[in-house]
Protein backbone atom coordinates (compact mmCIF):
# COMPACT_ATOMS: atom_id res chain seq x y z
CA UNK A 1 0.00 0.00 0.00
CA UNK A 2 1.45 3.42 -0.94
CA UNK A 3 1.46 6.39 1.42
CA UNK A 4 -1.10 8.11 -0.80
CA UNK A 5 -3.67 5.40 0.03
CA UNK A 6 -3.39 6.05 3.77
CA UNK A 7 -5.60 8.42 5.73
CA UNK A 8 -5.34 11.36 6.14
CA UNK A 9 -4.28 11.40 2.51
CA UNK A 10 -2.54 14.77 2.34
CA UNK A 11 -0.55 14.17 5.52
CA UNK A 12 0.70 10.79 4.30
CA UNK A 13 1.40 12.25 0.86
CA UNK A 14 3.82 14.73 2.39
CA UNK A 15 5.24 12.15 4.73
CA UNK A 16 6.03 10.02 1.69
CA UNK A 17 7.76 13.00 0.08
CA UNK A 18 9.78 13.62 3.25
CA UNK A 19 10.89 9.98 3.39
CA UNK A 20 12.57 10.45 0.00
CA UNK A 21 14.79 13.22 1.38
CA UNK A 22 17.88 12.38 3.50
CA UNK A 23 17.83 14.44 6.70
CA UNK A 24 20.36 13.27 9.29
CA UNK A 25 21.00 15.62 12.19
CA UNK A 26 23.41 18.41 11.23
CA UNK A 27 22.94 17.47 7.55
CA UNK A 28 19.51 18.94 6.86
CA UNK A 29 20.45 20.90 3.72
CA UNK A 30 18.25 18.79 1.43
CA UNK A 31 15.11 18.98 3.57
CA UNK A 32 15.70 22.71 4.16
CA UNK A 33 15.85 23.24 0.38
CA UNK A 34 12.63 21.23 0.00
CA UNK A 35 10.78 23.34 2.62
CA UNK A 36 11.98 26.60 1.07
CA UNK A 37 10.93 25.40 -2.39
CA UNK A 38 7.53 24.41 -0.96
CA UNK A 39 7.01 27.93 0.45
CA UNK A 40 7.97 29.54 -2.85
CA UNK A 41 5.68 27.27 -4.90
CA UNK A 42 2.75 28.07 -2.61
CA UNK A 43 3.50 31.82 -2.56
CA UNK A 44 3.91 31.82 1.20
CA UNK A 45 6.02 34.24 3.19
CA UNK A 46 9.04 32.53 4.74
CA UNK A 47 12.29 33.30 6.50
CA UNK A 48 15.39 31.28 7.31
CA UNK A 49 17.91 32.07 10.01
CA UNK A 50 21.65 31.37 10.11
CA UNK A 51 21.12 28.09 11.98
CA UNK A 52 18.87 26.74 9.23
CA UNK A 53 15.52 27.11 11.02
CA UNK A 54 12.64 28.00 8.70
CA UNK A 55 9.44 29.89 9.47
CA UNK A 56 6.53 29.94 7.01
CA UNK A 57 3.55 32.25 7.50
CA UNK A 58 0.06 31.71 6.13
CA UNK A 59 -2.76 34.26 6.44
CA UNK A 60 -5.96 33.39 8.27
CA UNK A 61 -8.78 31.73 6.39
CA UNK A 62 -11.92 33.78 5.76
CA UNK A 63 -13.76 34.61 8.96
CA UNK A 64 -10.81 33.73 11.21
CA UNK A 65 -8.76 36.89 10.75
CA UNK A 66 -9.25 38.02 14.35
CA UNK A 67 -8.00 34.80 15.91
CA UNK A 68 -4.82 34.88 17.94
CA UNK A 69 -1.86 33.73 15.83
CA UNK A 70 -0.54 30.21 16.43
CA UNK A 71 2.85 28.68 15.65
CA UNK A 72 3.03 24.97 14.80
CA UNK A 73 6.48 23.45 15.39
CA UNK A 74 8.37 20.31 14.43
CA UNK A 75 12.03 19.42 13.80
CA UNK A 76 13.55 18.62 10.43
CA UNK A 77 16.19 16.05 11.40
CA UNK A 78 15.73 12.36 12.15
CA UNK A 79 17.61 9.72 14.12
CA UNK A 80 19.57 7.53 11.69
CA UNK A 81 19.75 3.99 13.04
CA UNK A 82 19.79 0.73 11.07
CA UNK A 83 20.30 -2.94 11.65
CA UNK A 84 23.91 -4.00 11.09
CA UNK A 85 22.97 -6.29 8.20
CA UNK A 86 21.11 -3.53 6.29
CA UNK A 87 22.87 -1.64 3.50
CA UNK A 88 21.56 1.92 3.78
CA UNK A 89 23.29 5.30 3.36
CA UNK A 90 21.33 7.87 5.39
CA UNK A 91 23.13 10.70 3.60
CA UNK A 92 21.79 9.68 0.19
CA UNK A 93 19.20 6.90 0.31
CA UNK A 94 15.43 7.34 0.78
CA UNK A 95 13.66 5.60 3.63
CA UNK A 96 11.89 2.48 2.35
CA UNK A 97 8.45 2.30 3.98
CA UNK A 98 5.82 -0.44 4.08
CA UNK A 99 2.58 -1.13 5.90
CA UNK A 100 2.10 -3.93 8.39
CA UNK A 101 -1.53 -4.02 9.46
CA UNK A 102 -2.25 -0.72 11.22
CA UNK A 103 1.42 0.29 11.28
CA UNK A 104 3.74 2.09 8.88
CA UNK A 105 7.32 0.81 9.16
CA UNK A 106 10.71 1.12 7.45
CA UNK A 107 12.84 -1.70 6.03
CA UNK A 108 15.61 -2.20 8.58
CA UNK A 109 16.04 1.50 9.47
CA UNK A 110 14.43 4.16 11.55
CA UNK A 111 11.25 5.43 9.92
CA UNK A 112 11.69 9.13 10.69
CA UNK A 113 8.10 9.62 11.84
CA UNK A 114 9.89 11.37 14.70
CA UNK A 115 9.34 14.11 13.61
CA UNK A 116 8.57 13.67 9.93
CA UNK A 117 4.88 13.23 10.64
CA UNK A 118 4.85 16.63 12.37
CA UNK A 119 6.48 18.20 9.31
CA UNK A 120 3.93 16.47 7.06
CA UNK A 121 1.00 17.79 9.10
CA UNK A 122 2.34 21.35 8.85
CA UNK A 123 2.84 21.09 5.09
CA UNK A 124 -0.64 19.63 4.64
CA UNK A 125 -2.16 22.62 6.44
CA UNK A 126 -0.03 25.10 4.52
CA UNK A 127 -0.98 23.50 1.18
CA UNK A 128 -4.71 23.27 1.89
CA UNK A 129 -7.33 25.84 0.92
CA UNK A 130 -10.26 24.47 2.93
CA UNK A 131 -8.88 24.28 6.49
CA UNK A 132 -10.22 26.83 8.96
CA UNK A 133 -7.53 28.58 10.99
CA UNK A 134 -6.39 31.98 12.20
CA UNK A 135 -3.05 33.59 11.35
CA UNK A 136 -0.60 30.73 11.17
CA UNK A 137 3.14 30.33 11.56
CA UNK A 138 4.92 27.04 10.90
CA UNK A 139 8.34 26.63 12.50
CA UNK A 140 10.77 23.95 11.31
CA UNK A 141 13.88 23.59 13.48
CA UNK A 142 17.18 21.84 12.80
CA UNK A 143 19.32 19.41 14.78
CA UNK A 144 16.84 18.60 17.54
CA UNK A 145 18.07 15.05 17.95
CA UNK A 146 21.78 15.67 18.58
CA UNK A 147 21.94 19.01 20.34
CA UNK A 148 18.78 21.12 19.88
CA UNK A 149 21.04 23.46 17.92
CA UNK A 150 18.19 25.11 16.05
CA UNK A 151 16.27 25.94 19.22
CA UNK A 152 19.45 27.14 20.96
CA UNK A 153 20.50 29.45 18.11
CA UNK A 154 17.08 30.78 17.10
CA UNK A 155 16.64 34.48 17.87
CA UNK A 156 13.98 35.76 20.25
CA UNK A 157 12.07 37.55 17.47
CA UNK A 158 11.96 34.76 14.91
CA UNK A 159 8.20 34.15 15.30
CA UNK A 160 5.37 36.32 16.64
CA UNK A 161 2.77 33.91 18.05
CA UNK A 162 2.20 33.46 21.78
CA UNK A 163 0.56 30.04 21.37
CA UNK A 164 2.76 27.12 20.27
CA UNK A 165 1.65 23.64 19.27
CA UNK A 166 4.61 21.26 19.36
CA UNK A 167 3.94 18.28 17.05
CA UNK A 168 6.71 16.05 18.38
CA UNK A 169 4.96 13.72 20.83
CA UNK A 170 4.46 9.99 20.33
CA UNK A 171 1.41 8.86 22.31
CA UNK A 172 -2.02 9.61 20.86
CA UNK A 173 -4.54 10.39 23.57
CA UNK A 174 -1.92 12.05 25.75
CA UNK A 175 -1.32 15.79 25.94
CA UNK A 176 2.11 16.86 27.13
CA UNK A 177 2.66 20.01 29.15
CA UNK A 178 6.22 19.43 30.41
CA UNK A 179 9.45 17.61 29.60
CA UNK A 180 12.80 16.73 31.09
CA UNK A 181 16.01 18.66 30.64
CA UNK A 182 19.16 16.89 29.54
CA UNK A 183 22.94 16.95 29.45
CA UNK A 184 25.62 14.74 27.86
CA UNK A 185 28.68 13.41 29.67
CA UNK A 186 31.48 12.18 27.42
CA UNK A 187 34.56 10.27 28.61
CA UNK A 188 37.72 9.89 26.53
CA UNK A 189 40.37 7.27 27.19
CA UNK A 190 43.84 7.51 25.63
CA UNK A 191 45.50 4.15 25.06
CA UNK A 192 48.88 2.90 23.93
CA UNK A 193 48.89 0.16 21.29
CA UNK A 194 50.58 -3.00 22.62
CA UNK A 195 51.90 -5.89 20.59
CA UNK A 196 49.65 -8.90 20.38
CA UNK A 197 50.85 -11.48 22.95
CA UNK A 198 52.62 -14.50 21.46
CA UNK A 199 50.65 -17.72 20.92
CA UNK A 200 47.40 -15.77 20.87
CA UNK A 201 44.23 -16.33 18.91
CA UNK A 202 41.63 -13.66 18.25
CA UNK A 203 37.90 -13.86 18.90
CA UNK A 204 34.97 -11.64 18.01
CA UNK A 205 32.04 -11.28 20.39
CA UNK A 206 28.73 -9.95 19.02
CA UNK A 207 25.55 -8.81 20.78
CA UNK A 208 22.52 -7.96 18.62
CA UNK A 209 18.75 -8.21 18.37
CA UNK A 210 17.94 -5.96 21.32
CA UNK A 211 14.89 -3.70 21.30
CA UNK A 212 16.84 -0.54 22.07
CA UNK A 213 14.65 2.52 21.75
CA UNK A 214 14.41 6.13 22.86
CA UNK A 215 16.65 6.91 25.84
CA UNK A 216 13.87 9.04 27.33
CA UNK A 217 10.57 7.39 26.43
CA UNK A 218 11.83 3.82 26.75
CA UNK A 219 14.39 4.03 29.56
CA UNK A 220 11.91 2.57 32.08
CA UNK A 221 10.79 -0.34 29.89
CA UNK A 222 13.30 -2.96 31.13
CA UNK A 223 15.41 -3.14 27.99
CA UNK A 224 18.91 -4.53 27.87
CA UNK A 225 21.92 -2.39 26.99
CA UNK A 226 24.25 -4.06 24.47
CA UNK A 227 27.33 -2.34 25.92
CA UNK A 228 26.54 -3.58 29.41
CA UNK A 229 26.00 -7.13 28.15
CA UNK A 230 29.19 -7.35 26.11
CA UNK A 231 31.24 -5.71 28.84
CA UNK A 232 29.96 -8.28 31.34
CA UNK A 233 31.65 -11.03 29.38
CA UNK A 234 34.83 -9.04 28.69
CA UNK A 235 35.18 -8.14 32.36
CA UNK A 236 34.71 -11.74 33.50
CA UNK A 237 37.05 -13.04 30.83
CA UNK A 238 39.71 -10.59 31.98
CA UNK A 239 39.49 -11.91 35.54
CA UNK A 240 39.95 -15.54 34.44
CA UNK A 241 42.30 -15.33 31.45
CA UNK A 242 44.85 -13.12 29.79
CA UNK A 243 42.15 -11.53 27.65
CA UNK A 244 43.40 -8.45 25.77
CA UNK A 245 41.01 -6.05 24.10
CA UNK A 246 41.68 -4.84 20.55
CA UNK A 247 38.38 -3.11 19.75
CA UNK A 248 34.98 -2.42 21.28
CA UNK A 249 32.13 -0.88 19.30
CA UNK A 250 28.69 -0.45 20.81
CA UNK A 251 25.74 1.85 20.23
CA UNK A 252 25.62 4.88 17.97
CA UNK A 253 23.54 7.75 19.26
CA UNK A 254 23.46 9.57 22.60
CA UNK A 255 19.65 9.47 22.70
CA UNK A 256 19.18 5.79 21.81
CA UNK A 257 19.51 2.75 24.08
CA UNK A 258 22.27 0.71 22.39
CA UNK A 259 20.97 -2.34 20.53
CA UNK A 260 24.15 -3.86 19.11
CA UNK A 261 27.80 -4.19 20.16
CA UNK A 262 30.87 -6.11 19.09
CA UNK A 263 34.34 -6.65 20.52
CA UNK A 264 37.59 -8.14 19.21
CA UNK A 265 40.05 -9.55 21.72
CA UNK A 266 42.92 -11.98 21.96
CA UNK A 267 43.41 -14.96 24.23
CA UNK A 268 46.21 -17.47 24.64
CA UNK A 269 45.50 -20.39 22.33
CA UNK A 270 45.60 -22.86 25.25
CA UNK A 271 42.77 -20.97 27.00
CA UNK A 272 40.41 -20.84 24.04
CA UNK A 273 38.36 -23.92 24.93
CA UNK A 274 37.90 -22.82 28.54
CA UNK A 275 37.03 -19.28 27.47
CA UNK A 276 34.32 -20.58 25.14
CA UNK A 277 32.89 -22.64 27.99
CA UNK A 278 32.89 -19.50 30.18
CA UNK A 279 31.17 -17.60 27.37
CA UNK A 280 28.46 -20.24 27.07
CA UNK A 281 27.80 -20.12 30.81
CA UNK A 282 27.52 -16.32 30.84
CA UNK A 283 25.36 -16.36 27.72
CA UNK A 284 22.99 -18.84 29.37
CA UNK A 285 22.76 -16.56 32.43
CA UNK A 286 21.98 -13.51 30.28
CA UNK A 287 19.41 -15.36 28.17
CA UNK A 288 17.70 -16.50 31.35
CA UNK A 289 17.65 -12.98 32.79
CA UNK A 290 16.29 -11.36 29.63
CA UNK A 291 14.23 -14.14 28.02
CA UNK A 292 10.91 -12.31 28.49
CA UNK A 293 12.02 -8.71 27.90
CA UNK A 294 14.42 -9.32 24.99
CA UNK A 295 13.10 -12.29 22.98
CA UNK A 296 15.33 -11.59 19.93
CA UNK A 297 18.61 -11.22 21.82
CA UNK A 298 21.55 -12.97 20.14
CA UNK A 299 25.05 -13.32 21.63
CA UNK A 300 27.64 -15.09 19.51
CA UNK A 301 31.38 -15.67 19.50
CA UNK A 302 33.52 -16.52 16.50
CA UNK A 303 37.12 -16.71 15.36
CA UNK A 304 38.68 -13.49 14.08
CA UNK A 305 41.95 -12.60 12.32
CA UNK A 306 44.66 -11.45 14.70
CA UNK A 307 44.49 -7.66 15.15
CA UNK A 308 47.45 -5.37 14.57
CA UNK A 309 47.57 -4.48 18.25
CA UNK A 310 45.79 -4.69 21.61
CA UNK A 311 45.34 -1.77 23.98
CA UNK A 312 47.65 -1.35 26.96
CA UNK A 313 46.65 -3.19 30.12
CA UNK A 314 46.00 -0.16 32.39
CA UNK A 315 43.54 1.32 29.87
CA UNK A 316 42.00 -2.11 29.30
CA UNK A 317 41.21 -2.44 33.01
CA UNK A 318 40.10 1.20 33.37
CA UNK A 319 37.71 0.93 30.44
CA UNK A 320 36.06 -2.35 31.42
CA UNK A 321 35.81 -1.47 35.12
CA UNK A 322 34.25 1.92 34.40
CA UNK A 323 31.75 0.51 31.91
CA UNK A 324 30.70 -2.05 34.51
CA UNK A 325 30.33 0.63 37.19
CA UNK A 326 28.68 3.28 35.02
CA UNK A 327 25.00 3.65 35.96
CA UNK A 328 22.39 3.10 33.28
CA UNK A 329 18.61 3.37 33.45
CA UNK A 330 16.11 4.97 35.80
CA UNK A 331 17.63 6.78 38.78
CA UNK A 332 14.45 8.26 40.30
CA UNK A 333 10.70 8.35 39.65
CA UNK A 334 8.64 11.49 40.06
CA UNK A 335 6.83 12.00 43.33
CA UNK A 336 4.49 14.57 41.75
CA UNK A 337 3.36 12.72 38.61
CA UNK A 338 2.68 9.00 39.02
CA UNK A 339 4.51 6.81 36.52
CA UNK A 340 6.80 9.58 35.23
CA UNK A 341 10.54 8.99 35.24
CA UNK A 342 12.16 11.95 36.97
CA UNK A 343 15.86 11.21 36.45
CA UNK A 344 17.73 8.73 34.25
CA UNK A 345 21.03 8.11 32.52
CA UNK A 346 21.89 6.29 29.29
CA UNK A 347 25.21 4.57 28.56
CA UNK A 348 24.87 5.27 24.86
CA UNK A 349 27.98 4.33 22.90
CA UNK A 350 31.61 3.22 22.96
CA UNK A 351 33.80 3.96 19.93
CA UNK A 352 37.50 3.54 19.12
CA UNK A 353 38.37 6.79 17.34
CA UNK A 354 41.44 8.42 15.85
CA UNK A 355 44.67 9.20 17.72
CA UNK A 356 44.49 6.09 19.91
CA UNK A 357 41.41 7.25 21.80
CA UNK A 358 38.24 5.57 23.02
CA UNK A 359 35.08 7.69 23.24
CA UNK A 360 32.33 6.78 25.70
CA UNK A 361 29.11 8.80 25.31
CA UNK A 362 26.41 8.99 27.97
CA UNK A 363 23.34 11.20 28.37
CA UNK A 364 21.41 12.24 31.47
CA UNK A 365 17.84 13.51 31.78
CA UNK A 366 15.83 14.94 34.64
CA UNK A 367 12.74 17.01 35.31
CA UNK A 368 14.69 18.56 38.21
CA UNK A 369 17.59 20.76 37.14
CA UNK A 370 19.75 20.03 40.19
CA UNK A 371 19.16 16.27 39.82
CA UNK A 372 20.22 16.45 36.17
CA UNK A 373 23.58 17.83 37.21
CA UNK A 374 23.86 15.45 40.13
CA UNK A 375 23.54 12.34 37.97
CA UNK A 376 25.94 13.76 35.37
CA UNK A 377 28.44 14.31 38.19
CA UNK A 378 27.92 10.71 39.31
CA UNK A 379 28.74 9.46 35.82
CA UNK A 380 31.73 11.80 35.66
CA UNK A 381 33.10 10.47 38.94
CA UNK A 382 33.03 6.88 37.66
CA UNK A 383 35.12 7.74 34.63
CA UNK A 384 37.43 10.06 36.55
CA UNK A 385 38.29 7.14 38.81
CA UNK A 386 39.23 5.31 35.60
CA UNK A 387 41.59 8.11 34.49
CA UNK A 388 39.44 9.32 31.60
CA UNK A 389 39.07 12.91 30.45
CA UNK A 390 35.51 14.23 30.88
CA UNK A 391 33.46 16.79 29.00
CA UNK A 392 29.86 17.86 29.55
CA UNK A 393 27.60 19.39 26.93
CA UNK A 394 25.89 22.69 27.65
CA UNK A 395 22.69 20.78 28.25
CA UNK A 396 19.16 22.05 27.76
CA UNK A 397 16.43 23.09 30.19
CA UNK A 398 13.27 21.20 31.00
CA UNK A 399 9.78 22.55 30.44
CA UNK A 400 7.92 23.05 33.71
CA UNK A 401 4.23 22.05 33.48
CA UNK A 402 1.60 24.81 33.50
CA UNK A 403 -1.70 23.26 34.58
CA UNK A 404 -3.46 26.62 34.10
CA UNK A 405 -2.63 26.75 30.40
CA UNK A 406 -5.38 28.10 28.14
CA UNK A 407 -4.25 26.04 25.15
CA UNK A 408 -4.34 22.96 27.37
CA UNK A 409 -8.01 23.59 28.18
CA UNK A 410 -8.83 24.19 24.50
CA UNK A 411 -7.08 20.99 23.43
CA UNK A 412 -8.71 18.94 26.18
CA UNK A 413 -12.14 20.22 25.16
CA UNK A 414 -11.49 19.42 21.49
CA UNK A 415 -10.28 15.93 22.31
CA UNK A 416 -13.29 15.13 24.51
CA UNK A 417 -15.70 16.52 21.91
CA UNK A 418 -14.15 14.51 19.07
CA UNK A 419 -13.46 11.20 20.80
CA UNK A 420 -15.85 11.16 23.80
CA UNK A 421 -13.07 10.47 26.33
CA UNK A 422 -10.79 12.61 28.45
CA UNK A 423 -7.20 12.78 27.23
CA UNK A 424 -4.34 12.04 29.61
CA UNK A 425 -2.42 15.16 30.59
CA UNK A 426 1.17 14.57 31.63
CA UNK A 427 4.82 15.46 31.27
CA UNK A 428 7.31 13.43 29.23
CA UNK A 429 10.77 12.20 30.18
CA UNK A 430 12.06 12.83 26.66
CA UNK A 431 13.48 16.22 25.75
CA UNK A 432 11.46 18.69 23.70
CA UNK A 433 12.49 22.08 22.38
CA UNK A 434 9.74 23.76 24.39
CA UNK A 435 11.98 24.55 27.37
CA UNK A 436 14.35 26.49 25.14
CA UNK A 437 11.49 28.33 23.44
CA UNK A 438 10.12 29.34 26.82
CA UNK A 439 13.44 30.91 27.82
CA UNK A 440 13.32 33.17 24.76
CA UNK A 441 9.54 33.66 24.67
CA UNK A 442 8.48 33.69 28.34
CA UNK A 443 4.83 34.47 27.46
CA UNK A 444 4.39 31.35 25.32
CA UNK A 445 1.46 29.07 26.07
CA UNK A 446 2.46 25.61 24.78
CA UNK A 447 1.21 22.08 24.41
CA UNK A 448 2.62 19.01 22.64
CA UNK A 449 0.70 16.16 21.04
CA UNK A 450 1.04 13.71 18.17
CA UNK A 451 0.10 10.27 16.84
CA UNK A 452 1.36 7.03 18.35
CA UNK A 453 4.94 6.16 17.42
CA UNK A 454 6.59 3.07 18.87
CA UNK A 455 10.26 2.14 18.86
CA UNK A 456 11.50 5.66 18.11
CA UNK A 457 15.27 5.99 17.66
CA UNK A 458 15.54 2.35 16.59
CA UNK A 459 14.92 0.33 13.40
CA UNK A 460 11.75 -0.92 15.09
CA UNK A 461 10.23 2.58 14.81
CA UNK A 462 6.65 2.40 13.54
CA UNK A 463 3.79 4.85 13.12
CA UNK A 464 0.22 3.88 14.04
CA UNK A 465 -1.91 4.81 11.05
CA UNK A 466 -5.35 5.16 12.72
CA UNK A 467 -3.89 7.38 15.44
CA UNK A 468 -2.47 9.68 12.75
CA UNK A 469 -6.03 10.41 11.60
CA UNK A 470 -7.02 11.21 15.20
CA UNK A 471 -3.97 13.45 15.60
CA UNK A 472 -4.93 15.29 12.41
CA UNK A 473 -8.57 15.69 13.45
CA UNK A 474 -7.51 17.05 16.83
CA UNK A 475 -5.04 19.49 15.32
CA UNK A 476 -7.63 20.93 12.95
CA UNK A 477 -10.25 21.27 15.67
CA UNK A 478 -7.80 23.02 18.00
CA UNK A 479 -6.94 25.51 15.25
CA UNK A 480 -10.66 26.26 14.76
CA UNK A 481 -11.07 26.93 18.49
CA UNK A 482 -8.14 29.26 19.12
CA UNK A 483 -9.51 32.33 20.97
CA UNK A 484 -9.85 35.70 19.33
CA UNK A 485 -7.61 38.66 20.04
CA UNK A 486 -8.73 40.64 23.05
Amino acid sequence: MSNNQLKPELVFHYFGEICKIPRPSKKEDKIIAYIVDFAQKHNLEYRKDDAGNILIRKPASAGYENKQPVVLQSHLDMVCEKNSDVNHDFNNDPIQTYTDGEWLKAKGTTLGADDGIGIAAQLAILASSDIEHGPLECLFTVDEETGLTGAFEMGSGFFNSKILLNLDSEDEGELFIGCAGGIDTVATFAYEPDRVPSDSVAMKLIVKGLLGGHSGDDIDKHRANSIKLINRFLWKGTQLFDLRLANLDGGNLRNAIPREASAIFTIHKDDKAQLILTFENIRAEIYNEWRDAEPNLEITIEDSPLPDFVIDEPTHFDLLNSLYACPHGVIAMSRQLKGLVETSTNLASVKFIQDNQILVTTSQRSAVESAKHDISNMVESVFRLANANIQHSDGYPGWAPNTNSQILEITKASYKKLFKVEPVVRAIHAGLECGLFLKKYPELDMISFGPTIKGAHSPDERLHIPSTQKFWDLLLDVLKNIPENK
